[in-house]
């Protein structure tokens, strides 16, 4: 399967399947919200019984009602009054201009008087009037009322006009409205005629004009009003239809009004929003370009950042999929029961397979969709406690989770993400301040335990099928293999116990140096354990394992010792593959020695045979092809030649380190592998002061003297 893999990888490229693998992302993750945040619609028929009680499943304002309500508001807005001071002074100015029309009727020039008789008279000053009789108060004087004006003497009309004045002038000194000017017209026609001033035969004349001059003069501010009723209709509260308010009882009739709140409510099946899904679209969208760019971050090379993004997918699958499940059977029970999710399943199988980083991004992903899928009561939005619950359980687990921990420390995280668990749940019952039975309480925490538990669980259960199917090797796993409890590694201890020396010597170097420039430090301690499997075949003809016998290479020609040299390392890969290894493991013992020269007994051969070929003392290779197999190429030959020296010093080993490091530079040896000249460097510089300290010179103690 594994073959198989690589042959699809290397067909179509990383690009394309990057690309392939963030698309069905997308679409699954997609398609598992997708009927979350559409909301349910219902088959519903005007003037038919419903057939169940649907309740809303969000808040939406009705407009029909609060348009009613602030026209209602607005009708009870009562008007805003101005009193105009000025109508006084007007009125006024009108009575006198009538009484002037009368005067100048009264006064005319003797020529004129002969001429014009007392109907002419009234007839010019009527025709005066007319204006004053066609206004809006309309002035409305009798023949008799006028003859009786013109009659009276001067002084007496100017009398009369001063006292209506005076009387004008004393009501329209107080605001009237509209409404109030029948009644002051009856009270000012009153004094008058109770007024002696008044001569009997004008009163009629009198009462007429003085009606006439009573008009309002506390107006309707209409700009003041408007504005006034405008601010009532904006402070209205829009009347809405709440989240979770029951819209129809089961058997009632569905009239018009209840129709529209439904179709308000987007709740019958003739409607479909579009809003939510487009919201989807672009949470999604948001959610890919976060792992795009998580993937693109990583530092491992194409074809692992693709088994990663695989990794992170199927593990999202199986967390959607769980969520579903529990998403449809919520709807037989009146509890919570989205607490019982796994909350760090995801986060534990990518932290272990693939990195921290990922892992985070995997547990806020999921707790996002957990809280648009996980939702309860009526709403088709996002429930924050639950997704808020899944993100601190999940982050719980995975800044726990460390290089040292095994199955029993996956355990005790399952338990520390319980304990988690379980204080949410206490904020989440605390907070709410709803009243909880004591049953409620104690299926929350037991739903919180369970959650923790079965979140290591399945994640032990899971891991080995991750690894097989993915061919990964999890930090766990690295664990269980360092065990000197091993077979194989109890095997070198018996058989090889200076090769094993060896092993942990190495160990200790390429382990340091691919820390210090961020490869896989524990991948390299546990492959240099087992690196040197193969001499267990022949040991004693390994010089770490000579001690106090003879060495044999001295009794072979320098053909047999290549052989039985060069094997090792195929032997060890072979061996490593039998017991069914992981290949990481075997490609450290395969290619630790890359195709490097075992210049010993190749120039031991080209001493009796001059036309040697160089090719036939190479290891067979292939070259290292990862960062952690160059180092522990460098650490092994390293490792030998300090261990050979001569009371090594601090010079002697910096100088055998550059040497040693030049060298497999020059012969090519990590072509094939992506390690850089400063990282090099660094692996340089940690390794003279890892061998510094396991090779530093003893203090020398003077001798006693009696």
């Amino acid at each position: 399967m594994r073959q198989r893999a690589q042959k699809i990888f290397e067909k179509m490229g990383y690009r394309k399947l990057i690309a392939i693998g963030i698309l069905l992302t997308g679409l699954m993750l997609y398609a598992f919200l997708m009927d979350s945040v559409q909301g349910d619609t219902y088959d519903i028929r005007l003037f038919q019984l419903s057939s169940e009680t649907i309740r809303s499943e969000k808040t939406v304002e009705d407009p029909i009602k609060t348009e009613l309500e602030r026209q209602r508001l607005a009708e009870e807005v009562a008007p805003s009054y101005q009193f105009m001071d000025e109508i006084a002074a007007n009125q006024s100015a009108v009575i006198e201009s009538l009484f002037g029309y009368i005067l100048d009727a009264k006064a005319p020039t003797e020529e004129e008087q002969e001429e014009l008789s007392q109907e002419a008279m009234i007839a010019e000053l009527r025709e005066e009037l007319r204006l004053m009789e066609t206004s809006e108060n309309g002035l409305r004087l009798t023949e008799d009322m006028l003859n009786s004006l013109v009659s009276l003497p001067t002084e007496r009309l100017v009398e009369v006009q001063e006292e209506l004045d005076r009387l004008l002038q004393s009501y329209l000194s107080e605001p009237i409205r509209v409404e109030e000017v029948a009644r002051i017209r009856t009270e000012i026609e009153q004094d008058i005629r109770r007024n002696e001033q008044i001569p009997a035969d004008v009163v009629q004349a009198a009462v007429a004009v003085g009606r006439f001059g009573i008009i309002p003069n506390e107006l309707v501010n209409e700009e003041l009003t408007a504005s006034q009723v405008e601010q009532v209709r904006s402070s209205v509260e829009p009347t809405r239809i709440l989240q979770g308010q029951v819209l129809v009882q089961e058997g009632q009739i569905v009239d018009r009004e209840v129709y529209r709140q439904l179709e308000l409510a987007g709740m019958t099946e003739e409607q479909l929003n579009y809003k939510p899904l487009l919201g989807l679209l672009i949470f999604v969208l948001i959610a890919m370009g976060l792992l795009l760019t998580v993937i693109s971050r990583s530092q491992k090379d194409d074809r692992n950042k693709t088994t990663e993004l695989l990794v992170m997918i199927v593990a999202i699958a199986i967390s959607l999929s769980l969520m579903k499940l529990l998403y449809a059977v919520s709807g037989n029970f009146d509890l919570v029961i989205a607490f019982l999710f796994p909350t760090a399943l995801a986060g534990m199988l990518v932290r272990l397979l693939v990195n921290e980083r990922a892992a985070v991004f995997v547990t806020i992903l999921l707790s996002a969709a957990a809280g648009i899928m996980l939702q309860s009561g009526y709403s088709a939005s996002l429930q924050v406690d639950v997704a808020l619950y899944i993100l601190f359980g999940g982050l719980t687990a995975i800044y726990l989770i460390d290089r040292d921990g095994g199955r029993g420390r996956l355990l005790q995280i399952s338990l520390a993400v319980a304990g988690a668990n379980v204080l949410f749940v206490a904020f989440y019952l605390l907070i709410g301040q709803a009243q909880y039975s004591w049953s409620e309480i104690g299926f929350y925490f037991t739903a919180a335990v369970v959650s923790g538990l079965l979140s290591g669980a399945l994640a032990i259960g899971l891991l080995p099928f991750f690894e097989s199917a993915f061919g990964m090797l999890s930090a766990m796993r690295l664990i269980e293999l360092s065990n000197p409890n091993h077979p194989l590694l109890k095997k070198i201890l018996m058989e090889t116990p200076g090769t094993y020396h060896h092993s942990l010597m190495v160990a200790n170097l390429a382990d340091a140096s691919c820390e210090a420039i961020g490869a896989n430090g524990l991948l390299a301690r546990v492959g240099c354990y087992y690196h040197d499997i193969g001499k267990t075949k022949q040991p004693q003809f390994f010089i770490e394992n000579q001690v106090n016998i003879e060495n044999p290479h001295d009794r072979l020609p320098p053909e047999k010792s290549r052989d039985i040299i060069l094997a090792h390392g195929v032997q060890g890969a072979r061996m490593l593959k039998k017991y069914k290894m992981p290949k990481e493991i075997v490609d450290v013992a395969a290619q630790h020695h890359g195709t490097s020269l075992l210049k010993f007994f190749y120039y031991k051969a080209k001493e009796t045979d001059p036309d040697t070929k160089e090719e036939s003392y190479r290891y067979v290779g292939p070259k290292p092809q990862t960062k952690e197999i160059a180092i522990i190429c460098i650490a092994d030959s390293l490792e030998a030649a300090v261990r050979s020296m001569k009371e090594p010093t601090s010079e002697k080993i910096k100088k055998l380190v550059e040497s040693i490091v030049e060298d497999k530079l020059k012969d090519g040896q990590f072509e094939e592998c992506d390690i850089s000249l400063k990282e090099l460097k660094k692996v340089k510089a940690v390794m003279c002061e890892t061998l510094n300290g396991i090779f530093h010179s003893r203090i020398e103690y003077p001798k006693e003297t009696n």
